[in-house]
């Protein structure tokens, strides 16, 4: 099962954040936004398919999170939580721990947003159309 999200980069993309990262639907970026990868996200977490959601709230699934733009392609993999509601009409955030709020799409990640590859991140600070498939298995 997948989802997919278009959205594009921004100047103030960093991928610095340790713990975190993030596709946004709000049409701005300032520079305290270092978890953020794509902004203008033209869907959030509430328009995911339901039976997306529930295979999500699997604590055995392995839920991908992959980030395209400017030719450039890298993913990371997590897990998913009983927990997880998928319902922020906003943000889809992905985590290296076990938090979890409603924009939470994964848990366990390997890495955050300062992990992705560099050349992709400057491919989406400049602006570059981003294309972010989640996968559910």
């Amino acid at each position: 099962m997948e989802e997919v999200i278009h959205a594009r980069g921004h100047e103030n993309v960093t991928a610095e954040h340790a713990s975190t990262f993030e596709v946004t639907t709000d049409d701005y970026l300032t520079p305290a936004g270092d978890c953020i990868l794509a902004i203008e996200a033209d869907r959030a977490p509430a328009a995911f398919d339901p039976a997306f959601v529930e295979a999500c709230q699997d604590p055995e699934s392995t839920i991908t999170f992959t980030i395209e733009a400017g030719g450039h392609t890298d993913s990371v993999t997590g897990r998913g939580d009983p927990e997880l509601e998928l319902t922020n009409e906003r943000s889809a955030v992905g985590r290296t721990s076990d938090y979890v709020d409603d924009r939470t799409i994964m848990n366990g990640a390997p890495f955050a947003a300062e992990g992705f590859d560099r050349e992709l991140v400057a491919a989406l600070a400049d602006g570059a159309d981003a294309t972010v498939t989640i996968t559910v298995e």
